[in-house]
């Protein structure tokens, strides 16, 4: 499950049915781009823990 959230709503939403490869989490997350805002603005930052997932 890849969702991109803000305090209002989901905003891209991706469920695979097997482990994300770099590739895949790449392509799923500028997907989820497409919703986001320029700073200073609503949908405009986004947040990652330090996960080993998600460094390639």
């Amino acid at each position: 499950i890849l969702p991109a959230l803000s305090l209002d709503a989901v905003l891209h939403l991706n469920i695979l049915d097997r482990s994300y490869t770099t590739a895949a989490f790449f392509n799923e997350s500028i997907d989820g781009l497409y919703n986001m805002n320029p700073s200073p603005g609503p949908n405009s930052v986004i947040v990652m823990d330090n996960t080993s997932i998600h460094k390639s």
